[in-house]
């Protein structure tokens, strides 16, 4: 169990990590890295039942999927502080031959990342299917998954959306990182998507928001009111409202840093503004 400031101190050591990941190799994606740091930091850290070491099957344990795989960085940062494998390994990012890939993959055999992602609209499904085969295994853990908003514009999620709810998938948790930022633009200007509270709701889940999707304790919070809602005969939906590029201000609220690297003198700035806690790899 980690109090606040320690999951804080580790979110900030992981936004130095995603900067200087993407920098040293002038390649990858900072902007939602950023913004989900303190949600996975959380996550691993707090929210889910894990057990020791890594194997595939991931009987008895909760599991995670990664929907939206360009966010590698904030994904690799965390399973590394999270024991893994070594943080030392963070400066293989994006190098040939590393297990480190601009999106996850299995067959480089890295623990801790269970699928493929990157092919965005599909991590709805698999994560369904892992939900399923723990029903079927009398497997009372739970299954959690995270999407991006823009994500949401792919039309296999809503098969499985309306798959989940009609299945009685109850013991997963979807978040979507609702912040309204994509690779070309906003979501509303490249296509507004609505209500996406109402869509999930006329769909069958059960949904809540986290109004501070960038602040430790309302997600420790608003996850906590996830889980009680699990196991009630519908899947959750947690819309959480995230700044894209949270923690360096000249990357906040736009999309300009989806995929973007910083230069020399941008990551010394960011830097400067998220101070070392826990030291550099």
């Amino acid at each position: 169990m980690a109090n606040t400031k320690e999951l804080q101190d580790l979110t900030t050591q992981v936004r130095r990590d995603i900067l200087r990941m993407v920098h040293k190799v002038n390649s990858g994606h900072p902007g939602g890295s950023l913004g989900c740091a303190e949600f996975l930091v959380a996550l691993y850290n707090e929210i889910m039942d894990r057990k020791d070491g890594f194997d595939m099957d991931g009987l008895n344990e909760d599991l995670f999927f990664l929907s939206n795989g360009h966010i590698s960085p904030v994904f690799y940062s965390v399973l590394a502080h999270a024991g893994y494998f070594p943080v030392e390994e963070l400066n293989t990012f994006r190098l040939i031959d590393s297990r480190l890939q601009g999106h996850p993959t299995t067959h480089e055999g890295l623990p801790g990342v269970r699928i493929a992602s990157g092919s965005l609209g599909q991590g709805m499904s698999v994560a369904i299917g892992a939900a399923q085969a723990k029903k079927l295994n009398n497997d009372s853990s739970l299954v959690y998954s995270l999407h991006g908003d823009g994500e949401l514009q792919e039309g296999q999620n809503w098969e499985a959306i309306m798959y989940a709810s009609a299945k009685k998938v109850d013991n997963l948790i979807s978040t979507i990182d609702l912040n309204g930022q994509q690779i070309d633009g906003s979501t509303d200007t490249v296509l507004p998507m609505g209500s996406i509270e109402a869509k999930f709701v006329a769909f069958g889940w059960d949904v809540l928001t986290i109004e501070e999707g960038n602040d430790i304790d309302a997600i420790l919070k608003g996850m906590a009111e996830a889980k009680a809602l699990t196991g009630k005969g519908k899947p959750v939906c947690v819309l959480l409202k995230t700044v894209m590029g949270n923690g360096v201000d000249f990357m906040m609220y736009t999309h300009a840093w989806h995929g973007k690297a910083p230069s020399d003198e941008q990551l010394e700035n960011a830097l400067a503004q998220n101070p070392a806690t826990l030291g550099d790899y």
